[in-house]
């Protein structure tokens, strides 16, 4: 190869892990990194059977090699974020630069535009937003409307204390962490006010903000597409969110309601049966689905239909669960299952990836009041016989469902995936062929 070759190709290389960064920094699941940084390396005319990836949470690794040449390129990914619109801008890009011919300046560019395009909305409505999911969330565990309010203001200032430790520089997990400390001790001091008839609700949703939905579905997504070691990292950096927005909680109950029976028996009384019509349940996913929309960067058009999927996911797992009877594992299972089986078709019509409308849908069947009750049950033990084993019961079924609502999303997509994936396959072939029909597509 001449140096001006090797040049050109070192510049295609760092134009894929760019585009491969950017995915991973969004919080894409691996199989989309994998596949839409193929089909970038299509578009720039390298065969897939020179290119060999190897993708991990924190470095990209790519190499380009035949039986004389070998080339190879790292690229570190640090700023961890979810960024819904970004997955989707770039699956859009990888096939705009096939089909229209994009230069490798042309595509530099628009990339260039989606690494720097702003975020749909404004840090105070995300705030703001995410508030309102908080009281929706505590709407679904049954709270009134006054109780609404309050959940919503607690978690209102917990994420301006989160966003502010983070721009202090704080850690990652100790800015959760402190976050859910404040927004608990905020909800522990309207537990006292009057005007609400469920007054210990708000602590149940005042930290859910922090609920990592996205980390979670990509592992379970990462683990089944046998991408195991990206997998593994997920599930341990899921934990650590989870460990952190416990401690806050624990510590904040530890200190200020310290032994308070009161409190424990409260929570042990809170019914799991729906009392309110189903409408009203319906209004309050459809509030905590938009509320995690906007903190995941989901384009506005989409707000709807998310709203509309977390209704539908809601009133399918609260009809499974009391009208069938099958329980709330089945019942969590079953809503995710149907979303996920409706957004592998509505990819279509709005042409983003499925995550995008399956993860905020789902989030709002979180079992808030089973996570509260382990948690209490574990940092409340006085060595009374039994209280390890309704610590356990409570922990194991919170955790029975989370998983259930992972793999409802899961399943459906990665199976639906499959086909899907024989018509890209057949489109980007006749793209290819036109490019090369055109004297557009030269090979490295």
């Amino acid at each position: 190869m001449t140096e001006k070759e090797v040049l050109l190709l070192r510049r295609k290389l760092d134009l894929l892990l760019k585009t491969g960064k950017l995915l991973v920094e969004s919080a894409a699941d691996t199989n989309r990194v994998d596949r839409n940084m193929k089909r970038v390396a299509a578009f720039m005319g390298i065969p897939e059977e020179k290119l060999h990836l190897d993708i991990h949470w924190t470095m990209i690794m790519v190499n380009v090699s035949d039986e004389t040449h070998s080339f190879s390129k790292f690229q570190k990914c640090e700023k961890h974020g979810i960024n819904m619109t970004t997955l989707t801008e770039i699956s859009r890009l990888s096939w705009r630069a096939i089909e229209q011919d994009y230069s490798l300046d042309r595509y530099e560019e628009e990339l260039d535009k989606i690494a720097n395009r702003p975020r749909s909305y404004a840090p105070q409505l995300v705030a703001l937003c995410a508030a309102f999911a908080c009281g929706g969330f505590c709407k679904l565990f049954g709270c009134d409307w006054v109780a609404f309010l309050f959940a919503s203001i607690c978690a209102f200032c917990g994420f301006h204390v989160r966003a502010l430790c983070m721009k202090w520089g704080v850690n990652h997990y100790m800015s959760m962490a402190i976050a859910a400390f404040v927004s608990t001790c905020l909800a522990y001091a309207s537990s006292f006010s009057p005007l609400s008839e469920t007054p210990y609700h708000p602590l149940l949703a005042c930290a859910l903000f922090i609920v990592p939905g996205v980390p979670l579905i990509n592992f379970v997504d990462d683990m089944i597409d046998n991408y195991l070691q990206v997998g593994i990292i997920r599930a341990a950096n899921t934990v650590m969110i989870m460990g952190a927005m416990a401690f806050g909680i624990a510590f904040a109950l530890r200190i200020l309601v310290m032994n308070d029976i009161l409190i424990d028996h409260k929570f042990s009384e809170l019914s799991m049966v729906p009392h309110d019509p189903y409408y009203i349940y319906a209004i309050a996913a459809a509030i905590a689905a938009i509320g995690f929309s906007t903190i995941f960067n989901v384009q506005p058009k989409l707000l709807g239909f998310v709203a509309l999927c977390a209704v539908i996911a809601v009133c399918t797992r609260n009809f499974v669960n009391f009208e069938l009877g099958y329980g709330p594992v089945i019942g969590s299972f079953m809503g995710a299952f149907v979303v996920s089986i409706i957004a592998a078709r509505a990819v279509y019509w709005f042409d983003v990836p499925n995550h995008v409308l399956t993860i905020p849908s789902v989030i709002p069947m979180i079992p808030g009041v089973l996570m509260y009750r382990a948690l209490l049950a574990f940092i409340n033990m006085h060595g009374v016989v039994g209280e390890i084993t309704n610590a356990f019961h409570n922990a194991i079924n919170s955790a029975l469902i989370i998983f259930c609502i992972s793999l409802g999303v899961a399943v459906p997509n990665i199976f639906a995936r499959r086909y899907i994936a024989k018509g890209r396959r057949i489109r980007l072939e006749q793209e290819l062929e036109k490019r090369r029909q055109r004297g557009k597509f030269i090979e490295w």
